[in-house]
C-alpha cells in the first residue's frame, strides 16, 4: 500500500511530506520504497502561534481549539496534494494518511511521562483527502507506561541491526538516538536538544533575520564558551538514563536566557558554537558506554556541516554516516518512520518497542474512516523481522 505521512517535529519549521510504498514480503519482512520526501510551509502565522504555546506562556481552550483545527485544515491540503502526486508518480492514489499531528506539550516529571498532547484534528484531514487517517500515535505507549517518545526504535530496529552496534541519530529539535544489534532489544532515548536552541539563538543573533544557523555558518565563526558549556550540561536530563524522554517545555528559550543571564553576556555566535557542541557532547557522552561502531545520522541537523563535525571530534574513531547512504533520505527520514508506524497498526502490528519503558508493545493511532466503508486487512500475527529499503525512486 502506499501510504501519505505528513509530520512536525518540535522545531515547527515546516510539514515534512513523504509517499512510501510499503508491502509484507515472504518470511515476514516490511519492504520499503520511498517515492517522494519533501517539505510545506505553514499557513502564514500558524507556526509562531504554535511556538506561542511554548512554557512559560499560557494559552486558552480557544486558542487550543482554533490551533487544532488549523493544522487539521493545514494537513489536509498538504494530504490532497501529495495524494495526487502520488497519481502522478505511480498511476494509483494512496490507501492512507498518517498525520501525528503537532506536539505542543510532553509533561515528564521524576522520568515518567504523565500524558503528551499533539494537535491536528484527523476529522478534517479525513474529510478533505476522502482517505482513511492514524493519527495520535503516542497516547497509547504513553496510556501503557511509556514515554510516547522516541517511537523511532521500531523502524531503526528492522533496518539497521545487525553483527556490531550501531546508531541511529536523528537531529530534529530535540536530539534522539537508537542502540541496535542483532540479538539485543533497541535502546532509544532524548539525548537532549539539537536544533531548538540553536534556532532560538539563530533568530536573536540575527534581529529575526534568520529562524535557524543555516548550514552552520554562525556556529563556524564562534569559539565554544567553556563556562556556558558547563552550566548548560548541569541540567538534570543528562543524568538521566533510559528511558527517557524530553521536548521544547524542559529546553525551553526561558531556560537558556536564565543561563545566559548567569553567565553574563556572550557573542551570539559563541553562544551557537556552544549550543552546537552541546549537542554534540551530550550525543557522543549517551552513546559512549555502547561502544557503538557506526552513527547513522537524520533530520534537519544531517545538514549543518558544523554540527556534523562537533559530532566527529566527539565521537573519535565511530563512524558517522547520514541516512541517505543506507537509502533513507535524511531530510525525510521522520515522515518514513510516521508512514511504517501507520502501515503496522492497520494490520493490527504494535508499532512499539520496549526501548519507550512501556508494560510491553502497543498497536498506536486512532483511525478516522475516510468516505468509503471501511475494510481492514486481515490482521499480521507476527511483528516483522526485517525492513528492506528498496531503491529509492526519484521524483521529477
Amino acid at each position: 500500500m502506499i501510504v501519505v505521512a505528513v509530520a512536525s517535529g518540535t522545531s515547527v519549521d515546516a510539514l515534512d511530506v513523504g509517499l512510501v510504498d510499503l508491502s509484507w514480503e515472504d518470511g515476514g519482512g516490511v519492504a520499503v520504497q520511498v517515492l517522494d520526501t519533501w517539505q510545506e510551509e505553514w499557513p502564514q502565522g500558524l507556526a509562531s502561534r504554535l511556538l506561542a504555546l511554548l512554557p512559560p506562556a499560557m494559552t486558552t481552550a480557544a486558542e487550543l481549539c482554533a490551533l487544532d483545527t488549523e493544522v487539521g485544515r493545514a494537513v489536509a491540503k498538504v494530504a490532497v496534494s501529495a495524494a495526487a502526486r502520488t497519481r502522478r508518480l505511480t498511476g494509483e492514489g494512496p490507501s492512507l494518511v498518517v498525520s501525528p499531528g503537532q506536539t505542543v506539550h510532553h509533561e515528564v516529571v521524576d522520568g515518567r511521562c504523565l500524558g503528551t498532547l499533539q494537535l491536528g484534528q484527523p476529522a478534517f484531514v479525513a474529510e478533505q483527502s476522502g482517505l482513511p487517517v492514524i493519527s495520535d500515535l503516542r497516547a497509547r505507549d504513553v496510556a501503557a507506561g511509556g514515554h510516547g517518545a522516541p517511537l523511532a526504535s521500531t523502524l531503526d530496529q528492522l533496518w539497521l541491526a545487525g553483527e556490531m552496534p550501531t546508531a541511529a541519530l536523528n537531529l530534529g529539535g530535540i536530539a534522539n538516538v537508537t542502540v541496535v544489534r542483532h540479538g539485543t532489544d533497541p535502546l532509544a532515548w532524548d539525548t537532549g536538544p539539537a536544533n531548538c536552541l540553536l534556532d532560538v539563538a539563530a533568530t536573536r543573533a540575527t534581529g529575526g533575520a534568520l529562524r535557524f544557523d543555516a548550514e552552520g555558518a554562525l556556529a563556524a565563526e564562534g569559539a565554544i564558551h567553556g563556562e556556558l558549556l558547563e552550566r548548560l550540561l548541569s541540567h538534570p536530563h543528562f543524568r538521566l538514563t533510559p528511558p527517557v524522554s524530553t521536548g521544547r517545555e524542559t529546553f525551553s528559550a526561558a531556560w537558556l536566557d536564565d543561563v545566559l543571564a548567569a553567565v553574563g553576556g556572550i557573542p551570539w555566535v559563541d553562544v551557537l558554537a556552544t549550543l552546537t557542541e552541546l549537542t554534540a557532547r551530550t550525543v557522543a557522552d549517551g552513546l559512549r558506554p555502547h561502544a557503538v561502531t557506526e552513527v547513522v545520522v537524520s533530520g534537519g541537523g544531517a545538514a549543518n556541516p558544523t554540527l556534523m563535525k562537533f559530532l566527529q571530534r566527539n565521537l573519535g574513531d565511530v563512524r558517522l554516516v547520514t541516512s541517505d547512504e543506507r537509502g533513507i533520505p535524511a531530510a525525510g527520514k521522520e515522515v518514513v518512520l510516521w508512514a511504517l508506524l501507520g502501515f503496522l497498526s492497520w494490520y493490527g502490528v504494535p508499532g512499539t518497542t520496549g526501548a519507550t519503558g512501556a508494560r510491553g508493545a502497543r498497536i498506536l493511532g486512532r483511525l478516522s474512516p475516510g468516505d468509503r466503508p471501511l475494510h481492514l486487512p486481515p490482521s499480521v500475527s507476527e511483528y516483522p523481522s526485517h525492513l528492506r529499503v528498496l531503491t529509492r525512486k526519484v521524483a521529477r
